[in-house]
């Protein structure tokens, strides 16, 4: 999401002459920030945040709306040879005639724990599988630590050093929704609307999915 939220908000301040300060934290960072008092009018995340922010705090989470889509996908070390992830069989055939496999710790890992014990290959994955946590799958895939890398396109397209294969073929996929809400605690909930709405406009669409993600 840093990326595609890098390169709308320059863009909706210079269509809306309204500043934004951006601040990129873990959900719990967020938690933590907003309960000791921290200033924010608007928190995007998925559900998952922003549940934790209204269990933690006495802070209201106002009215929750979708902005964007993420979907998962592959890479591989660039120059080598793409898999044919295009079917579920293929995908499968994929992991396991790799040497090596990495995922993250977040989100889109835990998915693909769950998409390898569908396709029944947890056991045969173990000893070869990284679970990578704080810098990009791409990253660890780039430097050749892992033959194929999986984790939220967004997060993979930015990767110097990779090559995109594609997403996770459509029945092993998965939509992780980021959605927009405003806090009661907001010094500018009209600029924070207004930036909503950005999110769906005909400039930001283009480059929002240029970027690896989906409005919504």
């Amino acid at each position: 999401m840093p990326h595609v939220l890098g390169a709308i908000v320059p863009m909706f301040e210079r269509a809306s002459g309204h500043n934004v300060n951006v601040s990129y934290q873990s959900t719990p960072q967020i938690a933590s920030q907003v309960k000791e008092g921290g200033k924010a009018d608007l928190v995007i995340g998925t559900d998952e945040t922003l549940d934790l922010i209204a269990k933690s705090t006495d802070t209201v989470v106002g009215e929750r709306i979708s902005v964007l889509i993420s979907r998962a996908g592959v890479a591989v070390r660039a120059g080598t040879p793409k898999p044919d992830i295009r079917t579920a069989d293929s995908f499968k055939a994929a992991l396991l005639a790799a040497k090596s496999v990495a995922y993250s710790r977040g989100t889109s890992g835990r998915y693909f724990e769950t998409v390898v014990e569908r396709l029944g290959i947890s056991n045969a994955l173990k000893a070869k599988t990284i679970r990578v946590e704080g810098q990009p799958v791409g990253a660890v895939v780039a430097k050749g630590d892992a033959e194929i890398g999986m984790q939220q396109v967004a997060e993979l397209l930015p990767v110097r050093g990779v090559d995109y294969v594609g997403p996770l073929p459509s029945e092993l996929q998965t939509s992780i929704v980021y959605r927009a809400a405003i806090l009661t605690q907001a010094n500018n909930p009209e600029a924070a609307h207004a930036l909503i709405k950005f999110f769906s406009s005909k400039t930001a669409v283009p480059i929002i999915r240029s970027k690896g993600m989906e409005p919504s």
